[in-house]
Order: structure tokens, then sequence, then C-alpha cells
């Protein structure tokens, strides 16, 4: 049986992916939520970490939104490697990486309970 792992309130995630959504950078906090060590999630792609409660119509607006060169904002329940989950609020920013490519920057704090209620009544809608 699965877990919620619950954020601290000061975590800051962040990661950077190419174009094509492979993670090119993860901070510490990321590493340490989702269980991976950096050198695991370095040239993966960062839906590693999706959930599979997560409706295929949030990631479509995401990569619609980010790939017409905007920020989006929305809350994810992305999931460990050992199987659990957690609940996040991310911002995912266009970006030009460190090597000048395009790319995509994504800052995930934590999401509040009554945030992640909200979250979940939207995602069976869209399931």
């Amino acid at each position: 049986m699965s877990k919620e792992i619950v954020l601290e309130d000061h975590a800051f995630l962040v990661s950077e992916t190419n174009e094509k959504g492979i993670i090119t950078f993860a901070s510490d906090d990321f590493c340490e939520i989702a269980g991976y060590s950096v050198e695991e999630l370095i040239g993966k792609p960062h839906n590693l970490v999706r959930h599979p409660d997560m409706p295929k119509a949030a990631f479509k607006n995401l990569w619609d939104t980010v790939k017409s060169g905007k920020v989006w904002t929305g809350y994810v329940k992305n999931a460990t490697k050992n199987g659990d989950y957690y609940w996040v609020y991310a911002t995912v920013y266009p970006t030009i990486t460190s090597e000048g490519t395009k790319g995509y920057l994504s800052c995930r704090r934590k999401a509040t309970s009554e945030e992640i209620q909200k979250a979940i009544n939207l995602y069976k809608t869209l399931q």
C-alpha cells in the first residue's frame, strides 16, 4: 500500500528538462522526496515520477501551455521510486538551458490539504 509523503513547508523542488522532457538538472529536495539519486534522474524522462492517478489531460494542458511559450501552474501528484506519492504545486517555465537550447524549468512547493482535495475532485472529472 502506497503512502503519502508530505513535503516540508520549506521544501522547494526544482528540475530542468530539455524540449523532450528529459531531465538535465534535479535539485537535492527533488531527489530526496522522489527517492532517486541525481544520477538516476539525469537523462531520464520527467514522467518517471508521474503517478498513474494523474489524468493525461492535465499533462496535455501543461505541455500545450509551455510549448506555446507560456508559464503553466497546477497541482501534480507524483510517484516516488518506492511507490509512495507526494503532491506539489508546480510552476513550469519555458527557458533557455545552460547549454543554450530550449528547455523547461519546473519549481514545486508543498500543496495544502485543501488544494490537494480540490485537485483530486477536479482530476476525477478528467479521468
